[in-house]
């Protein structure tokens, strides 16, 4: 039986790392211990990174469309009115200011700070930019990103931004400040020397300093003259004499939106002529402004659509193997021999190779004393010479080195097998020669 065994040339053959040189390698065996993880980790390597496709956003495309130019005011004749009713609006009790859409804040961070910390911060203060509120209610900060304060109270907002840089990880030490308040205003016109809008601030706009702010009233004749005030569709009506004998009269609490009208003329129609333009202005503004975000939406729809196909034609590449990857090779006594493909934009350890997926240690046939990574020298002139990083993992506590070994481009991670499983082997591939040897001797 033996000669006949040996005449058939029955010989198994399994794979095995083995240190030294021979004719066609210079292979040397080191232990993976907590200090040559350090050396084998020394061999640069950048991962591949994801297409910049996948990093991009949609954005919020160009800013929104101007309204077009301001209509002209138009005014027409009346006779004089023989009295000047006073109608006074209802009582309203001013409320704090709210930060709205088109105000500029300024954050100031106070001398000393870290510049590492509060770049952001700091140098839009040195350069006395303050940060716009825009159309979504929100402001955006270097180093922290959008965050929405429209329709906040000062204090409210230096307490929303104040999460916010905590979340960030920056110093939370700074002011806030209105610098610029657009959000909120009032229309003056007629017989005033400079026609225009008053913006409302922090503090209570009163009827008076509205009429201050724009250089007083040019009237003549006060017994005529009266300052009509146009809120949410209704009119009311202030004689002017009345108006400077009154205290109260004068502290009447303007809104936003509020539109007065000095009128010096005694008609009544130039009045409604000067509010029925602000009514057209208001709404063709917001009709351009309706315009305006409806294109943007197409804008960014179109511009999604496109990072959309982007990225699936880039994981249909990745589908089909056409394009470039850094993979790690798994031999041996594992679940399944084939290659990893190395992550993209961090690094991948032995651990990862080992129990990612499909791959892991066969539990019946692999010797956990000899898990091997194999890695060729990085030398030109040493093409032939390898390393064999070796992980004896009896001690299961060794695993944790493991998790640390970061793995190279076309390193082969290879598990020896088991002498009893090398055994095993041979009498199963010997077995059917014996029973076939023994049957013809019976005959």
């Amino acid at each position: 039986m033996a000669l006949s065994l040996s005449a058939c040339g029955v010989v198994y053959h399994s794979q095995k790392v083995v240190a030294g040189a021979t004719d066609d390698a210079k292979v040397r065996v080191v232990p993976i211990t907590s200090q040559s993880v350090l050396v084998a980790n020394r061999a640069s390597y950048t991962p591949l990174d994801l297409p910049a496709v996948f990093r991009t956003t949609s954005g919020t495309g160009g800013g929104l469309r101007g309204a077009g130019a301001v209509p002209e005011p138009s005014y027409t004749a009346q006779t004089r009115p023989n009295a000047l009713e006073t109608r006074l609006p209802p009582v309203h009790r001013p409320q704090p200011y709210t930060i709205g859409v088109g105000d500029v804040v300024l954050l100031a961070t106070p001398a000393g700070s870290s510049v590492e910390q509060l770049s952001g911060l700091l140098a839009a203060q040195n350069s006395r930019q303050g940060y716009t509120v825009q159309d979504d209610g929100s402001i955006a900060i270097p180093d922290v990103g959008r965050v929405s304060i429209a329709g906040l109270t000062l204090e409210e907002a230096e307490a929303t931004l104040f999460q916010s840089l905590v979340s960030a990880q920056i110093e939370p030490t700074f002011s806030l400040e209105i610098s610029e308040f657009n959000s909120k205003k009032i229309s003056v016109g007629g017989a005033v020397p400079n026609p225009g809008v008053v913006p409302i601030t922090l503090t209570p706009l009163y009827l008076d300093e509205a009429l201050a702010g724009v250089g007083g009233t040019t009237a003549d004749n006060m017994d005529y003259t009266s300052v009509r005030l146009y809120r949410d569709g209704s009119l009311y009506q202030i004689p002017l004499e009345s108006l400077y004998a009154s205290d109260s009269l004068q502290k009447i609490p303007l809104l936003p939106g509020d539109s007065i009208f000095v009128d010096d003329t005694y008609q009544l129609d130039q009045a409604s002529a000067y509010f029925s333009q602000q009514i057209q202005l208001a709404s063709y503004r917001q009709g351009a402004r309706t315009a305006a975000l409806s294109q943007l939406s197409a804008e960014v729809a179109l511009r999604r659509a496109q990072l959309a196909e982007a990225r699936a034609n880039y994981t249909a590449q990745v589908q089909f193997d056409a394009t470039d990857r850094d993979y790690v090779y798994l031999a041996g006594e594992v679940d399944t021999q084939g290659r990893f493909p190395l992550p993209l934009g961090r690094q991948a350890s032995l651990a990862d190779a080992l129990y990612e997926g499909a791959a892991g240690l066969a539990t019946t046939t692999a010797d956990p004393r000899h898990i091997y990574v194999l890695r060729g020298s990085e030398n030109p002139m040493e093409f032939d010479a390898f390393t064999a990083w070796k992980l004896d993992t009896s001690n299961a506590t060794a695993l944790t080195l493991a998790t640390r070994l970061e793995l190279r481009p076309n390193d082969i991670v290879f598990v020896a097998e088991q002498p009893v499983a090398r055994w095993n082997r041979v009498i199963n591939q010997l077995t059917p020669t014996i029973i076939s040897i023994t049957a013809s001797a019976a005959g």
